[in-house]
């Protein structure tokens, strides 16, 4: 994750080293909370304008791959739908399922990343109420909304998700839906390069220990989690949810974008996204 994409964030965290150790659901949240305050102004200028983070009305793009909620209808129904977006970032896809009918809200642990999105909101468009809080502990009363979505927000770098799974499951009502986006499981084997060094595996799949960046005094700036497709898969099931479909986007021929990782060479051999869709019998 460090290099020059993200280089404000780790000279204001101080980011000094890498590793892989076992981080809990505090240093998680803290290490989110603090680096995506850090890297906002950063992520919206590199990927502003892909994700319509940028506009007022927003957008709805599910994945480096492109795939938009308007042409995939991942969510089904949306119109006079309760929805929340966990993990929405400066809530691009939040405003744009208001501006299409939904009554939607976002929530996020960094206020860096929902003050972008007051400011998008400031512009016009559809207004949606920005909430700030862990995706661990949904502050929601129960069976409170009809849709759950997130675009590969929060899931990935918390350290518990199976609680993630929980929360989500008791806050939507029964026949709602669950839909996320995560980095494909089998990314975690390559390097975090979109060229030729990307194309070896090089990590176990099985290996859990979480990637982590440290400050000089060995504090966690940034902290991504791994689960494998079966564990994803669990998790779902044991919080009491149906899974309906896995979606793994293939690469577009359209699209000669590299973004991090993903990147058309990367993207012809292998999925870089998987989408989990389920629902709360």
């Amino acid at each position: 994750m460090s290099d020059e994409r993200h280089a404000a964030a780790n000279s204001i965290l101080g980011t000094s080293g890498v590793g892989r150790v076992r981080v809990d659901s505090s240093a998680s949240d803290r290490a989110s909370r603090a680096w995506w305050d850090a890297d906002a102004d950063d992520y919206h200028r590199t990927h502003g304008e892909f994700l319509g983070v940028n506009s007022a009305e927003g957008e709805f793009v599910w994945c480096p791959e492109g795939l938009h909620e308007g042409d995939h209808h991942l969510l089904g129904d949306i119109v006079d739908k309760d929805v929340l977006e966990v993990g929405c970032g400066s809530a691009p896809c939040a405003r744009w399922l208001a501006g299409h009918g939904a009554r939607a809200v976002g929530l996020d642990i960094s206020m860096g990343m929902l003050a972008r999105g007051q400011d998008a909101m400031k512009a016009g468009g559809p207004a949606v109420p920005l909430i700030q809080a862990s995706a661990e502990l949904l502050p929601f009363a129960d069976e409170s909304f009809d849709i759950v979505c997130s675009a590969f927000g929060a899931v990935p770098f918390v350290a518990d998700s199976q609680r993630v799974m929980n929360e989500v499951a008791r806050v939507l009502r029964p026949g709602g839906s669950w839909v996320f986006a995560v980095n494909h499981p089998i990314r975690w084997i390559f390097p975090d390069d979109p060229g030729p060094k990307g194309l070896t595996a090089t990590l176990p799949y099985f290996d859990r220990t979480p990637y982590v960046e440290v400050d000089d005094n060995g504090v966690p700036t940034y902290v991504e989690h791994h689960r494998t497709i079966g564990d994803r898969v669990r998790e779902i099931v044991a919080a009491g949810l149906q899974i309906r479909d896995i979606i793994e986007p293939e690469w577009p021929e359209w699209l000669d974008r590299e973004w991090g990782q993903w990147s058309p060479l990367r993207g012809q051999l292998f999925p870089g996204t998987a989408i989990f869709s389920a629902v709360k019998p």
